[in-house]
């Protein structure tokens, strides 16, 4: 009888560590893919999506769109390594991320290498633009 109990409290405390370790990579992949929907799309959209509200439709007086690309990016790939080209495109949009990250704005990638943002009126802040 007492093998059968310490069988059973093995069992049951090797239940506890594969529950709490399943229960560990579930929370890294919920922060994973709230990462990947805060990416795709607003904020509010991905909050309220996450919340199961529903998502009406918004229309505003006033937006500003910005556009941005590469100039001579097919030029510039072709005189540089796979590796430099990523190293380049990472430091470039890390630049970006930071400034933008400082305003309430949208961006999103566009075809092939364009890179834009979006801000909306009832929300928005001066940027300074320089070349």
């Amino acid at each position: 009888m007492d093998t059968m109990v310490r069988k059973l409290e093995c069992y049951a405390n090797n239940l506890e560590e594969i529950v709490a370790e399943r229960t560990q990579l579930l929370e890294e992949e919920k922060r994973r893919t709230d990462t990947l929907l805060c990416r795709m799309l607003p904020r509010s959209v991905a909050e309220k999506l996450k919340s199961g509200d529903i998502v009406a439709p918004e229309s505003f007086d006033s937006v500003t769109i910005f556009f941005s690309d590469v100039v001579g990016f097919t030029s510039i790939c072709s005189r540089s390594s796979p590796l430099q080209v990523v190293e380049m495109l990472n430091t470039l949009y890390t630049l970006f991320d930071d400034v933008i990250g400082k305003f309430d704005v949208y961006k999103g990638k566009g075809h092939c290498m364009t890179y834009w943002l979006t801000g909306f009126s009832y929300k928005l802040q001066p940027i300074t633009v320089t070349k």
